[in-house]
């Protein structure tokens, strides 16, 4: 559906869940991808599944915290493959927990990783894609950032990924005279390997099918789902679209039935 022959991509939170899911689709629709996480092994696997041959595909194990780990994923993106057309701002955090009993530690984690880690991140690529004419900057946001969720209370989750919804409307104006767009995704519920760690396999199991129906069209996303859209906001087919949140949540910020 879509093309990306000759294009860049990297791909934060690449080793799994949404991120693994655009990589695969990226490098099947031609384009060459950077994979970045926290697990040498586990991008390594990653790496393979999504192009056997090693072509397409190459990656970095870092903190997304350190804007050290931003300029790796880009020096390696133009060691590799030329440049940076694309980056898809994935990385993230998610475990609930009372407001009451969140510790700076944990609030520290959320806010770094997500937001911060955006931040750099986002500007280590738009000063790649300046060299190639322009590009396309997508991250996931979250539907915790527009409304708040009382079976999973996220204070500090929220409130970061409320700061990525705004730098997406602040850096859609700084960006646009570079002829960069940057646009995020708003997912509700995702089956993602994220459960996976605040919960056990058996809780997962038990937990996540109860939120089928907190969605009004019925069912938990899949990683494909918030993926179409990524590819979308990503592509030349959205080169009028800057500046937006898009939610990708079965109808919850719609309403409630």
């Amino acid at each position: 559906m879509y093309d990306f022959s000759s294009k860049v991509a990297i791909i934060t939170g690449g080793g799994s869940g949404i991120g693994k899911e655009v990589a695969e689709q990226l490098v099947a629709a031609g384009a060459s991808v950077v994979i970045g996480g926290r697990d040498q092994a586990k991008l390594a696997q990653a790496a393979e599944a999504i192009d056997p041959s090693g072509t397409h595909v190459r990656f970095v194990a870092g903190d997304i915290a350190d804007p050290a780990t931003a300029q790796a994923l880009v020096d390696e993106a133009t060691r590799a493959f030329g440049g940076v057309d694309i980056l898809v701002n994935n990385a993230g955090v998610f475990s609930p927990k009372p407001f009451l009993e969140v510790d700076e530690r944990e609030y520290d984690g959320f806010l770094d990783i997500i937001l911060k880690g955006k931040f750099f991140m986002a500007q280590a690529a738009a000063r790649a894609m300046q060299l190639r004419g322009g590009g396309a900057i997508v991250q996931t946001g979250s539907l915790w950032a527009i409304q708040a969720i009382g079976a999973t209370p996220s204070a500090a989750y929220s409130a970061a990924n409320a700061g990525v919804h705004a730098l997406t409307r602040n850096l859609a104006l700084e960006l646009a005279s570079l002829n960069i767009r940057i646009n995020t995704v708003a997912p509700a519920v995702v089956e993602t390997p994220v459960y996976g760690t605040f919960m056990t396999a058996e809780q997962v199991k038990e937990t996540l099918p109860t939120f089928n129906a907190f969605h009004p069209l019925g069912r938990n996303g899949q990683p494909a789902d918030v993926a179409q859209a990524i590819l979308f906001l990503a592509s030349n087919q959205a080169s009028w679209i800057t500046g937006t949140v898009l939610p990708v949540d079965g109808g919850v910020t719609a309403g409630r039935n």
